[in-house]
């Protein structure tokens, strides 16, 4: 008998097993030729992050799948790795200056990056720190940083391929520009918000035009109309003098299918400075643009008196004096989508800009013999199975985003992140584009280079990530074998900006897809399905709080089970302890077992043909077997709630409710308990790996939990017929039990039983002992038949009939109702089975085991039926 400690204290056990484990070489994998390899890149938190409930969703899915492939066979890596994330990680410094008075201009470029790579370090290793907590099998020995030497590396070398492929370009182009960051942002890195906003209805010589932005009025250049809108047929390729409050200006009228006949009047103002749709307007057209706005969200000083105001204040003043001069015809209330920046929620400026950017409609990929783009290629692959997404439903919304993707302005006006890889001479002009920093011009030998000082967009390198980490551009064993990956898990927040990227960079850069399956969760909410948010402290939780209380399993278990594909899930405290109570039980049965085995049960090899005895043994052991083949096929589809909910229940009902409870008398067996168990920790392990790996310890072991086999389903370990007559017994108990709770009987009294139980009685007489102890019967009487009981609580079924004679504790007018209640019940269940069973849809269409089973169904009703009519003929 060993004796374990009586409660499961996690705090106790979680950093030394993580420490065991990761010592162990276990996180490691090697490059084996005779083993399939499973790879998963882990989606890189940012440098300055901290865990909060999503990466903790996304470490306990990922470390799920990585846990189980280990536990199969394959030689697993998980390679965790930190991002950058150049703008955020520069505004938190820029702040953390500020308050000491300083900006980054003070400092210098050089000691600016300094203060952020000291920020940088420190905050790494407080978010690895954190992603050990969860219990995260990666392999730390492949650890990545989007800024070390070998992923920098990998960016100028993408860079330079892409470039002189023409696949990267610069231009004047107009970007999204926030001037809190003072940046340009991608499409997708653009947010947008319901505002309540100011429709203004301009006279504009001789139209009339509506516009929400009055202030850029200053820059427009001409004016748009559908080309088959009536109204505006005369009027187009003509020019007219528009009056204006710094006097008039000239304008074009042009037709363009772009134009909305039916917002406004149907003609607009075209500002090609400061809006996407109006840019390109004119770039069909011909017609010039003027700027107005700078990048500091103000008038220029080509504004006249309104130059050096916010676009704000500029608005306020400039309807004012067009009020004045009777140039405002009116103004409404309108509803909009306002552009907004998703790092500081500052309002976009779309503006002209030098920028570099990358083409992504140019032919430059060779497939199947046809040139295709880089977007036809990243649809292609998930159009024709090469990458599936899960839950399927999102591909619509990848296809739609892909198909609408606009040439990627992937440079930054910040410091920190990979500068880019282009030199300018001083004396002749050459632009130089290379992998490293030449020594002198390659035109004139002058050696006054200077480099673009801009930075690539953070999500130009994270789009390497699954091959960069993997030693490319060399050619390594790591590359070779663990590449492409197989699976992506993250959330589906970030289909756009982090997967598109990657499906667009791997398949152009080396020919690959970046991943077979993109597995998306979705977004953790609160109890009433509000969104998390750091503004509303209330709505968070901590999930490091919730593993100092509760312990890491049960907080990775809470955000498991429940969790589907693509749909957000609820979580509370609540749930999370309700799991550490599941933990506690998992504890408790292995703790009841290994006190009731001695040393020669867990050193003997289980042997099913000595060691299967009774009929709950073989019970268990089918119950167990179905466990193993449902939980495994779960797997593999990635139903990862219905796997765990499944082993929860068994764990919870069959093992713990049911089988160790029988093993508290005479039906002890030792080695199919031991088998059981060991068996179940290996199925509870990728969920909840630390509890069962400190359990795993008393099983007397030579490898540790994390390194042992998956179990393989056994159909020689099937006993059909006995689980059936072990299920007769469970209802039997559970019937008594119940009859008991409603007839308010103390659970320490034993009551009288009589039980006719047909062909069952011997298998009864058989688990006398259980039935009587587990049901609290102090007198118990078998019978294959007898005469009804009165004055006895009956409860009937086709198989067989208890009567309990509670004498002075039954109600008679009580029992009646009960039967009564129980009789419309069933006619209920009767009339619904008889309804189906005379339908010739269903007769027809479903197979004949179905309308064989729905048949049995309705005769054993009608039985049970006959049997309560009986009995309440007795009152």
């Amino acid at each position: 008998m060993k004796e374990i400690e009586k409660a499961y204290e996690a705090k106790q056990f979680e950093d030394s097993i993580y420490k065991q484990w990761e010592e162990s070489g276990a996180f490691t994998p090697k490059v084996d030729q005779d083993k399939p390899s499973f790879t998963i890149s882990m989606p890189p938190p940012n440098a300055t992050g901290t865990l909060h409930l999503g990466h903790a969703s996304m470490l306990a899915i990922q470390d799920i799948m990585i846990r189980y492939k280990r536990m199969q066979g394959y030689s697993a890596l998980w390679l965790p790795g930190t991002d950058h994330a150049g703008i955020a990680t520069q505004n938190r410094v820029e702040k953390n200056l500020a308050e000491e008075g300083k900006s980054r201009h003070d400092l210098g470029r050089k000691d600016f990056l300094k203060e952020v790579d000291k920020f940088v370090d420190t905050s790494r290793n407080t978010i690895k720190s954190q992603i050990r907590k969860m219990g995260s099998s990666c392999d730390w020995t492949r650890e990545r940083f989007t800024l070390d030497e070998g992923l920098s590396k990998a960016v100028r070398t993408m860079f330079t391929k892409m470039y002189k492929d023409g696949l990267i370009y610069k231009g004047d182009r107009i970007v999204n520009w926030c001037p809190r960051c003072s940046s340009t942002l991608a499409d997708d890195e653009v947010e947008y918000k319901e505002v309540k906003d100011k429709l203004y209805w301009l006279k504009y010589g001789p139209f009339t035009l509506a516009t929400t932005r009055p202030e850029t009025k200053l820059g427009d250049t001409a004016v748009a109309v559908h080309p088959d809108d009536a109204r505006y047929k005369e009027m187009i390729g003509k020019k007219y003098m528009i009056p204006g409050v710094l006097g008039d200006f000239e304008i074009t009228v042009v037709a363009d299918k772009e134009v909305d006949p039916e917002f406004g009047s149907g003609a607009v103002k075209v500002t090609p400075a400061h809006s996407f749709t109006d840019f390109e307007i004119a770039k069909r057209h011909g017609i010039k643009s003027k700027s107005v706005i700078d990048e500091e969200g103000k008038m220029k000083d080509n504004c006249g008196k309104y130059a050096g105001m916010t676009t704000t204040e500029c608005r306020k003043e400039i309807v004012k004096d067009m009020e004045k001069m009777g140039l405002m015809e009116k103004i409404e209330d309108y509803d909009h989508k306002l552009s907004i920046c998703y790092r500081c929620k500052t309002t976009i400026e779309p503006l002209i800009s030098k920028q570099w950017f990358v083409a992504v409609d140019k032919p430059v990929i060779e497939h199947e013999g046809k040139m295709k783009t880089i977007k036809e290629r990243s649809i292609e692959v998930v159009r024709n199975g090469e990458i599936e997404i899960i839950p399927e439903r999102f591909n619509k919304t990848y296809f739609n985003w892909m198909e609408n993707l606009h040439d990627w302005c992937i440079s930054r006006q910040i410091w920190y992140g990979h500068q880019i890889p282009v030199w300018y001479c001083s004396d002749c002009d050459e632009e130089i584009v290379a992998e490293d920093a030449p020594s002198k011009c390659t035109k004139c030998d002058s050696k006054n280079l200077k480099q673009d000082p801009d930075t690539l967009d953070t999500w130009f390198s994270s789009g390497l990530w699954t091959f960069s980490t993997l030693g490319w551009p060399e050619e390594t064993e790591d590359l070779k074998y663990f590449h492409p990956t197989s699976v992506l898990e993250t959330g589906y927040d970030i289909l756009f900006f982090w997967i598109a990227r990657m499906i667009v960079m791997t398949t152009y850069g080396i020919n690959q897809i970046p991943f077979e399956k993109v597995y998306l969760h979705g977004l953790i909410r609160t109890r009433d399905g509000q969104k998390m948010s750091k503004s509303k402290p209330e709505t968070c939780i901590d999930p490091l709080d919730m593993i100092k209380q509760y312990g890491t399993d049960a907080l990775r278990l809470s955000m498991v089970i429940g969790a589907t594909p693509g749909n957000d899930l609820r979580l509370y405290e609540e749930k999370i302890a309700g799991y550490r109570n599941f933990v506690n039980k998992i504890w408790n049965a292995s703790r009841f077992s290994l006190m009731n085995v001695e040393d020669e049960h867990l050193e003997t090899e289980f042997d099913p043909k000595k060691h299967i005895v009774s009929k709950a043994d073989k019970w268990i052991i089918t119950k167990l077997q179905y466990l193993i083949k449902d939980t495994t096929e779960n797997m593999e589809k990635f139903h990862f709630s219905e796997a765990g909910t499944k082993i929860y229940n068994f764990t919870w009902g069959e093992l713990c409710d049911w089988y160790v409870e029988l093993s508290k008398g005479e039906h002890l067996n030792p080695h199919v308990l031991v088998y059981v168990l060991k068996n179940l920790l290996k199925l509870l392990h990728p969920f909840i790996p630390f509890v069962t790996e400190v359990l795993w310890k008393n099983f007397k072991e030579d490898k540790m939990l994390i390194e042992a086999d998956w179990p393989e389903f056994d159909k020689e370990l099937l006993f059909n017929t006995e689980v059936e007559e072990m299920e007769l017994l469970h209802q039997i108990i559970s019937d008594i039990r119940s009859a008991r709770a409603e007839h308010a009987v103390e659970p320490v009294k034993q009551v009288h039983a009589v039980i006719y139980a047909g062909k069952h009685k011997d298998f009864l007489e058989e688990k006398r002992e259980p039935l009587m102890r587990m049901a609290r019967i102090g007198e118990l009487e078998i019978f294959e038949k007898g005469e009804k009981l009165d004055r006895a609580i009956a409860l009937l079924t086709p198989h067989y009939e208890v009567y309990l004679p509670l004498h002075e504790l039954i109600d008679p007018d009580k029992e009646k109702k009960r039967l009564e209640k129980e009789l419309d019940n069933l006619k209920g269940f009767e009339k619904t089975l008889s309804g189906k069973l005379s339908n010739d849809g269903f007769l027809n269409s479903a197979p004949p085991e179905v309308v064989d089973k729905e048949k049995r169904r309705l005769k054993e009703t009608q039985e049970s039926l006959k049997k309560i009519e009986g009995e309440l003929a007795h009152f």
